[in-house]
């Protein structure tokens, strides 16, 4: 998925917030974009906005990919509409560019839920014990709300999903009951495809998960259908500037703002954020403009050099994807910070929708010693474990090659897009018991072929996947190995 993935500790649910209706309507009462900015400075102007956009991004990144894959059915990445699960028995490959850092390991089905008009169930049929197959469901802040998974011992079942507002009786044949603070999610499954040879199987795993409505489920009386939404048209490349605030203002019609965080909506209105109406930078005066703009550059400026600080902790994605409450912890024990909305935001700028902790964790390979980018159109690398010394999992590991470009899969000469732990008996191994693995541009030479993992002529990165990392790998006893410049 698109930038970089990395380390998490899962939590069961995500913690409930909001305010009643009346409280909501007290506390973000509506205002022109005008009159909210009249008494605003420029300065002012330029701090919340940096703010806001660092508390938005990864709102923003979600919905790029919702409008794409279940909005705009012309796009080439639409893949259905909501509550419609979608499979892919197949790996993804270079020619998938909506999501940066794609995991290439698990053959996935997605679909995005909407529970405005009534909750919905996820069903899980029997799968073997040795197959990884996780459910990850992520609300629309990108906090990974709960999982459905055989790393978190669930059983198969029907699990009803469950929006803020649901007071409903809950029927029989429900293995367990999941609530969310947001009515919009996006699921996830992955599916262990131990070899190309298995992918009959796979599939067939596919084709028994099921996602329904309720009503279908009961086989009872449809609800009344929600609200038309009009969903603003997503322009490439608005994430990384002040056009992002349309988007933002439009995703926080869509999510009930926690208690906590009301007060922060109302610094955000100032800039025209949340009030009535859609923002539109336009409709400010020209001082104000580029002071939210120069604000959004600051914000995107302060995502990435936060990554890049962080980017040599093996266990920085267990720090940075979780739920909202695992995020809160680890602001202020990791970081010491007041609020999450920078590790949420880097999150999502180094690899939406990874994976917590306790799923998988992702050491990453971003920079080599003199803390300069990985570069294969000047050198050649070489990662090598020790004998005995190989990640330590109950389900699998991986390493996969990303362009340091456009964060995407990289076209070799040999389709090869990443090498895991299915392939070790392929490998050639050292005399002495040890595995090195050639990061290059060319083929190390056809005796070689089997450790080569292509890169681009070009800089890149390198994300290492730990799929049920044990207890050695999440408190860092284990760490991963360097990436060499030979």
């Amino acid at each position: 998925m698109k930038k970089i993935s990395l380390l998490l500790t899962c939590f069961a649910l995500v913690m409930l917030f909001g305010c009643t209706k009346e409280e909501t309507t007290e506390t973000q009462k509506k205002v022109t974009a005008t009159e909210s900015t009249q008494d605003i400075t420029p300065a002012e102007a330029k701090a919340i906005a940096k703010e806001a956009y660092i508390y938005g991004f990864s709102l923003v990144l979600n919905y790029k990919t919702m409008y794409n894959y279940a909005v705009d059915k012309k796009s080439p990445e639409y893949k259905g509409d909501f509550n419609k699960l979608v499979c892919d028995a197949r790996l993804f490959t270079p020619k998938d560019k909506t999501i940066v850092t794609p995991n290439s390991d698990t053959p996935y089905c997605m679909t995005w839920v909407d529970m405005r008009a009534e909750p919905v169930v996820f069903t899980i049929p029997e799968i073997e014990k040795e197959r990884y197959y996780s459910v990850q469901l992520i609300d629309l802040y990108t906090h990974n709300a709960a999982y459905i998974s055989s790393v978190a011992k669930n059983v198969p079942g029907n699990y009803l999903l469950t929006g803020p507002d649901w007071t409903g009786e809950v029927p029989k044949g429900i293995t367990k009951v999941i609530p969310f603070e947001t009515n919009f999610l996006f699921s996830i499954h992955r599916t262990q495809l131990f070899s190309p040879k298995d992918i009959d199987k796979l599939k067939e795993i596919q084709d028994a998960y099921r996602v329904e409505l309720l009503s279908t489920y009961l086989g009872a009386k449809v609800p009344p259908t929600a609200a038309v939404i009009d969903f603003p048209e997503w322009k490439e490349g608005a994430e990384f500037n002040a056009q992002s605030f349309s988007y933002l203002d439009f995703m926080l019609t869509l999510v009930k703002t926690p208690q906590e965080e009301q007060a922060l909506m109302k610094r955000f209105a100032k800039i025209g954020l949340g009030n009535e109406g859609k923002f539109d930078i336009k409709k400010l005066s020209p001082e104000i403009q580029k002071a939210i703009e120069e604000g959004a550059k600051e914000g995107l400026e302060a995502i990435k050099a936060f990554a890049k600080k962080e980017s040599t902790d093996p266990l920085i994605s267990a720090k940075i994807f979780g739920t909202r409450a695992s995020l809160n912890k680890s602001a202020k024990e990791n970081h010491n910070l007041d609020n999450f909305f920078i590790l949420r935001a880097v999150a999502a700028q180094m690899g939406l929708y990874g994976n917590s902790g306790a799923e998988a964790i992702y050491p990453t390979y971003l920079v080599d010693a003199d803390r300069a980018p990985f570069d294969a159109s000047q050198n050649k690398y070489t990662l090598t474990f020790k004998k005995g010394e190989f990640p330590p999992v109950e389900a699998f590991w991986s390493l996969t090659m990303y362009d340091g470009k456009t964060q995407l899969l990289i076209d070799n000469p040999i389709n090869r897009y990443l090498i895991n732990s299915p392939m070790m008996d392929s490998f050639i191994m050292n005399k002495d018991g040890s595995l090195t693995i050639y990061v290059q541009k060319e083929s190390p030479g056809k005796e070689l072929e089997s450790n080569w993992l292509p890169a681009p002529d070009g800089p890149f990165y390198a994300i290492m996947r730990l799929y049920g990392p044990k207890k050695e790998a999440l408190e860092g006893k284990w760490v991963n190995p360097p990436l060499v410049k030979e």
